[in-house]
């Protein structure tokens, strides 16, 4: 079983989720949302599975990411990791992946019925903004630089850039490779915002990058802000 969502900003009112942790689990903490809804839709799904113990799973693949998706799945009996952090409902568990709680904030998980049945629908509006501390390494650093600072602003051209790769060549240094998408491929003025823009924001924030590339296939105008 797997739900992917497009990030959306929306957020249900959270529950009372101190009664819910279970404390013999991480203190870690999470304001994750399960909707009423989507309790009784996963509950009843659960309980078709014929497995004593059956939950969920959740957690975001590639968090901190253009890529982010969040995901649920089965949890069979003693599936989960040690460091999960247990929510405990009326008929079911769910065990939310540690390393995944961060960009799980605010997240919500409803379910709305339709003509067709219903949907189980997965709101995550922090799981492609990545999270970086102290440790962070370079590519987690130029990612949030990228995503936090970079992106927002080349969003108003439709435009956007993420890293491909990091290489690290004797004699040169560390590269980071870029592929611009949306507004930005094609676009007349791309170069400058490489040179002007992202590169110069890049360099001031991560010290360790010699230089900044872009390989996008600049041939394709279709989207370009500017021709």
């Amino acid at each position: 079983m797997s739900e992917h969502n497009p990030t959306d900003t929306q957020v249900e009112p959270a529950a009372d989720y101190e009664s819910a942790l279970d404390t013999e689990q991480t203190e870690a903490k999470s304001n994750i949302t399960i909707t009423e809804a989507a309790q009784g839709y996963l509950a009843d799904l659960l309980s078709k599975q014929d497995t004593d113990g059956i939950g969920v799973r959740i957690f975001v693949e590639h968090p901190g990411t253009p890529r982010a998706e969040c995901c649920m799945a089965y949890n069979q009996p003693g599936e989960e990791d040690s460091a999960d952090l247990k929510f405990s409902y009326d008929n079911f568990s769910a065990f939310i992946e540690a390393a995944s709680v961060p960009y799980l904030e605010d997240a919500v998980i409803d379910y709305n019925k339709d003509r067709f049945g219903g949907q189980l629908t997965f709101r995550a509006p922090n799981s492609k903004v990545p999270k970086v501390g102290a440790d962070a390494s370079v590519e987690e650093r130029i990612n949030y630089v990228l995503q936090s600072e970079i992106n927002p602003g080349l969003a108003a051209h439709g435009g956007d850039v993420q890293l491909l790769e990091l290489i690290d060549e004797e004699g040169i240094g560390l590269t980071a490779v870029l592929k611009f998408g949306g507004g930005c491929q094609g676009c007349s003025a791309v170069d400058m915002t490489l040179r002007q823009g992202v590169e110069v924001q890049l360099k001031q924030q991560i010290p360790e990058l010699t230089q900044v590339i872009d390989e996008t296939d600049h041939t394709r105008t279709e989207n370009a802000y500017y021709k």
